[in-house]
């Protein structure tokens, strides 16, 4: 029953992710239509960022389905690493918008162009909708993925976009403030990288194999050295194996190997209990005596 229900939960959560995706695109295809028109470069701006969010998940939606493949004589550990890669991609592809939205600012500033604020106000209100929406739509999804945690926040970021080119359309009508829409795309695109390069370090640290946030290789030796007849700890590798699992193998030194099976129940149960380890490898030594040396 509990494979059922886990099997139902994804599948939902699937076509969560697939509703995002089809609302942002249309959103993505309404914001070009509606920046081309009006001549707004922060419309343009925010349906680039929309559609950077549909992309993203997309790959999102494609990784979470390689994911759920068991592990094999390929891919030992499983394929759930694929959502760190799409995490990675979708995040490169964010840094590279937002140096591109500030390159099309900055030049804006040199050749400005008349922008029809009505037509801006419209189409941002209707983001702002769409924006919400999705944003409804993903945020039980994101507490459980990087992937999906990323969309969540882009979306909540376009929403406050949107609600500023609102800002900037309705002080174009108001006042003639052009300049609003440059310092605006500056503003969003500050945002995006923001965004990108705040999330990137934590995507390859875990790439790269690093320690667990939150857990110091010290402390886990530390503790399995109070466990009752381990002598000394030493060869200790951490690291995650996705976000939501962590793993360590270490070279454990005891007095007697028939200790071997009690002191490693004692162990694992200690690695899980303290610092939600679940898979350890422990390698067992025993220290040698001879020649009145240890």
């Amino acid at each position: 029953m509990g494979h059922i229900h886990q099997h139902d939960t994804e599948a939902m959560g699937d076509r969560r992710l697939l509703a995002a995706i089809a609302a942002n695109m249309l959103l993505t295809l309404a914001q070009v239509v509606g920046g081309i028109l009006s001549g707004s470069l922060a419309l343009i701006a925010d349906a680039l960022h929309n559609f950077s969010d549909a992309a993203a998940l997309l790959i999102a939606w494609v990784a979470r389905r390689i994911g759920r493949q068991p592990a094999d004589h390929l891919k030992t550990f499983g394929y759930k690493r694929a959502e760190l890669i799409a995490a990675l991609i979708n995040l490169v592809v964010l840094v590279v918008i937002g140096l591109y939205l500030v390159y099309q600012a900055l030049w804006r500033v040199f050749e400005p162009q008349v922008i029809q604020g009505w037509t801006v106000v419209i189409v941002a209100g209707i983001a702002l909708a769409v924006d919400v929406v999705t944003a409804m739509l993903t945020y039980r999804l994101s507490k459980q993925s990087m992937n999906v945690r990323a969309a969540f926040l882009h979306n909540v970021s376009d929403a406050l976009a949107s609600v500023g080119v609102i800002v900037a359309g309705t002080l174009i009508l108001l006042y003639d403030w052009y300049w609003t829409d440059t310092v605006l795309t500056l503003v969003i695109a500050g945002y995006v990288l923001y965004q990108a390069f705040t999330l990137l370090p934590k995507t390859i640290h875990i790439l790269m194999q690093g320690t667990p946030e939150g857990i110091s290789i010290d402390e886990v030796i530390k503790a399995m050295e109070q466990v009752d007849k381990v002598l000394n700890v030493h060869h200790v590798h951490l690291w995650q194996v996705d976000e939501h699992r962590n793993s360590v193998e270490a070279h454990v030194v005891i007095a007697d190997f028939a200790d071997t099976e009690t002191v490693k129940a004692a162990l694992k149960q200690e690695l899980e209990q303290r610092f939600a380890i679940a898979h350890s490898t422990l390698e067992f030594e025993v220290e040698h005596c001879g020649f009145g040396r240890c």
